[in-house]
């Protein structure tokens, strides 16, 4: 399952990828000289970068755990899963339901070579990894690993966390929809959005930089970012800075002006 059958060719290693540059500001070891880089210059633009990525990934983590415990969701989507840092998605959710089963969407081939860390499933649950990109909902859905894994006539979590900044109008709430369309009334759908609302100069430098990388960014306001929501019955405390929802008793105190991400978690109530 190493290589899963890609050809190392798909591997760009003269231009930064934004899985790689999180790696690497998060602490990883899967990245490359250019990701680096850039990452550098990220964090020079706006030294709060790794504090916002840790709080976006502290995010997912109590939103799948609450998701697991409050509502007894027992399979999730994953899009835009990027590098294995523990814990992963499965290891948090199992961690409250051993049977839980998650499935993995990403199109960066090395995530790919480290899906084996993805699969370390409980025995009670499942994994598995599909190689897609967001950008065609179809193929994660049509694949047989989506087919497979969920059930649809139970309640599914659908996973959007750190990528929708990279997913530009007008395809974005097609896309989103999309994805929440097959899911049965019931699901939820848990989402982390890019903003500059809170540090505007130091968000948008940062923006920049990774435009001038070929990867633009779309962060959106508040009202945009509820928007995506519409429709749904949205949890409370409702849309926040991430570091502000449901946080845990003894979470860190973080300065809202160094969190640049938006996030919700909202039931879907309609077919």
């Amino acid at each position: 399952m190493a290589h899963q059958g890609f050809s190392v060719d798909r591997i760009n290693t003269g231009e930064a990828h934004s899985a790689r540059v999180y790696d690497y500001i998060l602490g990883g070891k899967d990245h490359y000289d250019v990701d680096r880089d850039a990452g550098d210059l990220m964090c020079q633009e706006w030294p709060a970068l790794p504090i916002h990525m840790r709080a976006n990934r502290q995010f997912m983590h109590r939103a799948a755990r609450y998701l697991a415990r409050e509502q007894g969701i027992r399979q999730f989507l994953d899009i835009g899963t990027g590098l294995p840092t523990a814990p992963n998605l499965h290891e948090v959710a199992q961690e409250v339901a051993p049977d839980a089963r998650i499935v993995y969407v990403d199109n960066d081939p090395i995530v790919l070579t480290h899906a084996d860390t993805l699969l370390t499933s409980s025995a009670q649950g499942r994994t598995a990894y599909v190689d897609a990109d967001m950008r065609d909902p179809d193929a994660i859905i049509n694949s047989p690993e989506f087919q497979r894994l969920l059930d649809l006539r139970e309640p599914v979590g659908l996973m959007i966390i750190g990528i929708l900044h990279f997913i530009l109008p007008p395809d974005d709430h097609r896309l989103v929809q999309r994805l929440l369309e097959p899911l049965p009334v019931g699901s939820f759908l848990a989402m982390t959005i890019g903003t500059a609302d809170f540090a505007p100069e130091e968000v948008g430098r940062v923006a920049a930089e990774y435009g001038r990388r070929g990867m633009q960014m779309q962060l959106r306001t508040r009202a945009e970012a509820e928007a995506f929501f519409d429709g749904m019955d949205v949890v409370e405390p409702g849309l926040t800075q991430v570091h502000h929802w449901q946080p845990d008793p003894d979470q860190e105190p973080v300065n809202d002006r160094d969190i640049a991400m938006y996030g919700a978690v909202a039931r879907k109530t309609r077919a």
